[in-house]
């Protein structure tokens, strides 16, 4: 069987981590990203395309624009729906968007002839984005008969919404993150996958703790992580001779990740505004033994309720981080807890299981 992933980025290294599963199954996988990772993760075919809003110059622009349609939040206004569904947000927004697709028209096609890209078995949009938001694309893989998955993440559904001509021919509709399965009336829910192996043989964790407990935080978006309220509170308890704070961001993935296998304490995000729980940043810390706190939800916890975190909002944050701070088998309890849990749910062999039950379901 042939599988081609389409995805904006490789944003969290997890296509090569599928690439690896498929070949596990005895099948051929590749890749296609719209731009190269942020992060340095491995590429496979990726067609550099212009306009890459993930950037931070660009993703700024694009917030203020977007604060004279939606208000005050801009961009991150969440999308109403069920499911949510993408329109221009106005005449320029549209413009814009034809322009910029008669830009990336000719790359695009000169990728499809030159890496056969219509020849699979099943293709799985990454993002529910193909390379058109007419999902010309999309439409031409189902008329030879291919099967067709999307795979939503974070602002994929809450401030963009689906393509609604991909949506139609979706066989199934994925996403790894629990606030989604309200967004969606088809949607189903799978672990990131993650080599715990092969991620501590370059970041196994280290044996002792710091005198003076070294607590991290590691945003790509302080809006959605709650980082104003975490970084005030760590500051605090840093004045006070508590903890040594880390701030983690903008930075080579190799130097945040020696930085955060340093820290005695991780803290993921509060206030749910960028999704429930926990990410890949969670997978990693809990991986190396870390003692993790993030907020989690009574839904989320009920839905894994299994989980080794140390559970904070805003309100109890302080608190919290007291109470782990003063004791170290509480965060050694948590860190091995955590190691277990990871290797338990997000291990690249029980994902790939997963997924390939999903896989029968569509007969495949």
């Amino acid at each position: 069987m042939k599988i081609l992933y389409i995805s904006p980025e490789n944003t969290v290294g997890t296509l090569g981590l599928y690439n690896r599963i498929h070949r596990a199954h005895g099948n051929i996988s590749r890749y296609v990203t719209f731009y190269h990772s942020p992060k340095g993760f491995q590429e496979d075919i990726c067609l550099n395309l212009p306009f890459n809003f993930t950037r931070p110059a660009l993703k700024k622009i694009r917030h203020l624009i977007y604060k004279l349609y939606r208000g005050r939040q801009g961009y991150h206004t969440n999308r109403e729906g069920y499911p949510p569904i993408w329109k221009p947000e106005g005449r320029f927004d549209a413009a814009f968007i034809a322009w910029k697709e008669k830009r990336w028209d000719k790359r695009i096609r000169k990728a499809i002839r030159s890496y056969d890209l219509y020849d699979a078995d099943v293709v799985h949009f990454e993002s529910g984005m193909d390379f058109y938001k007419d999902a010309r694309f999309a439409k031409e893989l189902q008329k030879r008969g291919v099967k067709i998955i999307c795979h939503y993440h974070g602002e994929d559904l809450r401030s963009r919404g689906i393509l609604e001509p991909l949506d139609a021919l979706s066989d199934l509709n994925l996403t790894n993150e629990v606030d989604l399965l309200a967004k969606h009336p088809s949607i189903h829910y799978i672990f990131l996958p993650f080599d715990v192996d092969g991620f501590l043989k370059t970041y196994s964790p280290k044996q002792e703790y710091h005198a003076v407990p070294v607590v991290s935080h590691a945003p790509t978006n302080r809006y959605y992580k709650g980082s104003n309220v975490i970084i005030p509170i760590c500051r605090k308890l840093e004045r006070e001779g508590k903890i040594r704070f880390v701030l983690i961001e903008n930075m080579p993935y190799n130097k945040a990740m020696e930085l955060k296998r340093e820290s005695d304490i991780f803290i993921d995000q509060i206030g749910n505004k960028g999704g429930w729980g926990y990410g890949m940043n969670s997978v990693e810390s809990l991986a190396m033994g870390i003692c993790t706190v993030t907020e989690m939800n009574p839904a989320y916890c009920e839905f894994v309720p299994d989980h080794p975190f140390v559970n904070a909002n805003a309100e109890t944050l302080y608190q919290a981080l007291l109470n782990i701070i003063q004791d170290n088998t509480l965060r050694a309890h948590k860190g091995q807890e955590g190691k277990i849990w990871v290797r338990k749910h997000h291990d690249i062999t029980s994902v790939g299981d997963a997924l390939y039950s999903y896989y029968k379901k569509i007969g495949l």
